[in-house]
């Protein structure tokens, strides 16, 4: 069977409030005027992955997500979208729906993921290294990791980044140590027995979990087997006595029921067991008093060398060797630095994406560009000496006044904009009203917000339907009705 499709789609997040509501959920938040799942779909739908499970929480968010897909893809994919609790986490959202998941592999995707590295590359190294699990990694965003990225304007710059910290073997096909930056220190530490086991290790902090896995259903945790062996040995052998049980992706769900992350619990679980039972010790390793190998923090790859009886060349062959832990082995997939992945978890990573869907990555965006580097739609109208600049995107039916400069902004449709007004680096949604003299930079503005008269706006978020008083200035602020 080909692989089945998952994709969380969350519900309302409070790391993008004011920007989503009851009545626009993540899912169908505009990027360059586009719902945000769309990409995702555009994606799979790319890869011949046209049946999909969407898991939303809250009801009414999925009726939402529900019935603009069905409108949007009709004849094009078939969509399940399934509704779940609010607030359960991608470990638990996708436990709610573990039963509706029958296919030996599984594609599992968050529907903020914009990128273009293309799934079925993904699903193709998963099917090859006939993994338990692969990840998508992809270098870390120009902005800092989207994960702790500042929603304020004031503190971006000065918010320190926890970038994640991943152990690779030497080919960089096998996921061998994962550690949340939310949980790095000062040392990153590393069993020695891991070492010892693996016989080579790159610690890299450059590379973000994409949060798109390929999970295979179904393998194998091994009892008392103190040696090197693999799977196909112990097939071979029937020696059925060593095998502790064929694990499902749905058994380690319930199970481990207090999971909550796939990244952040799932996958440093399933990491750990694949060599949980690796002889201990070794030679040249730096070890601390609790008879760990501590690795000095570095931004740079750093390599821990052992020489011993598993060298590194064992990863070459067809099966990751495990020392009485799972025979089941954790890959990667890392995506080439010249593709575009972003993730939409928080609003200053909302700008980043706004911009570079109508900048450096304008392809994700599914529009013609004109000669002028924007996107001017027929209907819209300028007033006298108006311009808009390169990296721009103006939706249908919007108007502008006179003397008004827009640049390296979004502007959403049906619009009603005054005379010298400025906006830069903004992202104006839906059915805005900005009278005459307004400043606006560095903003998300949401739909139906009306903005009176040289009302001035930095680095601010304004709900949607509020009202921006005359003359008001407001700068890193979020604004939204009680």
């Amino acid at each position: 069977m080909d692989f089945q499709v998952v994709v969380l789609a969350g519900g309302t997040s409070e790391k993008l409030s004011p920007l989503v509501s009851k009545d626009v959920p993540k899912a169908l938040l505009p990027v360059a005027n586009r719902p945000a799942i769309s990409y995702v779909l555009d994606l799979l739908e790319s890869s011949d992955l046209k049946d999909i499970i969407v898991v939303v929480e809250g009801q009414e968010a999925a009726r939402l997500v529900g019935a603009w897909i069905s409108s949007a893809y009709l004849d094009r994919l078939v969509v399940e979208v399934v509704a779940v609790t609010e607030d359960i986490g991608t470990a638990g959202a996708l436990r709610a729906i573990s039963k509706r998941l029958v296919a030996n592999d599984v594609l599992v995707i968050s529907g903020d993921l914009v990128t273009d590295v293309l799934p079925g590359a993904v699903a193709a190294t998963h099917r090859r290294n006939g993994a338990a699990v692969t990840a998508l990694l992809c270098s870390v965003p120009v902005s800092g990791p989207s994960d702790a990225a500042s929603s304020g304007g004031k503190d971006k710059a000065k918010k320190p980044c926890r970038l994640n910290i991943v152990g690779l073997d030497i080919t960089r096909q096998f996921l061998l140590h994962v550690v949340s930056g939310t949980d790095v220190e000062k040392d990153v530490r590393v069993y020695k027995r891991k070492i010892r086991a693996v016989g080579q290790m790159e610690i890299r902090s450059d590379l973000m979990d994409a949060h798109l896995y390929a999970f295979n259903r179904f393998f194998y945790f091994l009892l008392n087997v103190s040696y090197p062996i693999s799977l196909q040995a112990v097939l071979a052998q029937q020696s059925f006595d060593t095998v502790d049980h064929r694990t499902t992706l749905q058994d380690v769900l319930e199970q481990k029921e207090t999971y909550r992350s796939i990244r952040l619990e799932v996958l440093p679980y399933l990491v750990k067991s694949q060599l949980r039972s690796a002889p201990s010790g070794g030679e040249g390793t730096i070890v601390d008093e609790t008879g760990n190998v501590v690795v000095p923090p570095s931004s740079n790859l750093q390599c821990l060398s052992q020489h011993r009886a598993i060298a590194p060349s064992a990863f070459k062959q067809d099966l990751l060797p495990s020392s009485g832990g799972g025979t089941h082995r954790c890959c990667v997939y890392i995506a080439s630095k010249n593709k575009y992945c972003h993730r939409l978890n928080s609003i200053q990573a909302y700008c980043d994406i706004n911009r570079d869907v109508i900048g450096e990555a304008s392809h994700l965006s599914g529009y013609s560009f004109s000669s002028h580097n924007n996107i001017i739609h027929p209907s819209c109208v300028l007033g006298s000496k108006t311009t808009v600049g390169p990296q721009c995107m103006l939706a249908e039916g919007s108007q502008l006044g006179d003397k008004c400069g827009v640049k390296r902004s979004v502007i959403g449709r049906h619009c009603r904009i005054g005379s010298n007004v400025k906006i830069v680096n903004s992202v104006v949604m839906n059915h805005v009203v900005i009278e005459d003299g307004c400043h606006i930079q560095g903003s998300v503005v949401c739909n139906n917000v009306q903005l009176q008269e040289r009302a001035v706006l930095k680095d601010c978020q304004v709900g949607a339907g509020y009202t921006v008083t005359t003359g008001s200035d407001h700068k890193s602020e979020s604004l939204a009705r009680k």
